[in-house]
């Protein structure tokens, strides 16, 4: 049985674009955490696992390889291995195929 990759899909975010007053652009708002996962801004609660990161976005752990800032990640590391605002994953799902 041979295995391929395949690049996961990310659900899209989408957000409303609204008008910005001079006041706003002033004094911006705190950016809102987030992650880019394959390419994609993805919002983040913090404290967050790469395990529970994994979950919400209806990825099973087991079925995925994952590159963290441009570090492989263990399977055995995605439960302890804590993500920040800012960090950069590439999420390759494991595809089995004949």
């Amino acid at each position: 049985m041979a295995s391929l990759l395949e690049r996961a899909q990310i659900p899209e975010c989408r957000g409303a674009l609204q008008p910005r007053r001079v006041q706003d652009l002033m004094n911006p708002p705190h950016p809102q955490p987030h992650v880019v996962a394959n390419g994609q801004r993805i919002p983040l609660p913090l404290p967050t696992t790469l395990e529970q990161f994994l979950v919400a976005q209806s990825l099973l752990p087991r079925s995925v390889v994952v590159e963290h800032n441009g570090e492989a990640v263990a399977p055995s590391e995605f439960a302890h291995r804590t993500l920040n605002s800012g960090d950069r994953l590439e999420i390759v799902r494991i595809v089995a195929g004949g």
